[in-house]
């Protein structure tokens, strides 16, 4: 069975994030599993880059216009909740949740 093509990607480091890698016995799989899971955990809208172009903002307005961002009572995250639902729901016991 043929094996994927794989490519070298190179990037910057400051001394101090090389001297941490040192001590990894795999990096190149420590960097690729690192990547991946930022990737996976990356805001779909922004991409990750904390920014929204002014189109996206546009966007957001009127989506934010019935949706509201609060914080889980429980685990503390922030999530989006639809104004449609219940605001008092939390986790799957239903605890209270703030609002931004």
């Amino acid at each position: 069975m043929p094996t994927a093509k794989q490519s070298i990607i190179t990037f910057k480091a400051e001394e101090s994030l090389v001297e941490a890698l040192r001590g990894v016995p795999n990096r190149s799989s420590f960097i690729r599993s690192a990547i991946l899971a930022a990737l996976e955990n990356t805001c779909p809208v922004c991409l990750g880059t904390g920014i929204l172009s002014p189109e996206q903002q546009g966007h957001w307005e009127t989506f934010s216009a019935s949706h509201s961002v609060m914080e889980c009572r429980e685990c503390h995250e922030w999530h989006l909740v639809c104004d449609h639902e219940s605001k008092r729901l939390g986790h799957k016991r239903g605890r209270p949740a703030r609002t931004r």
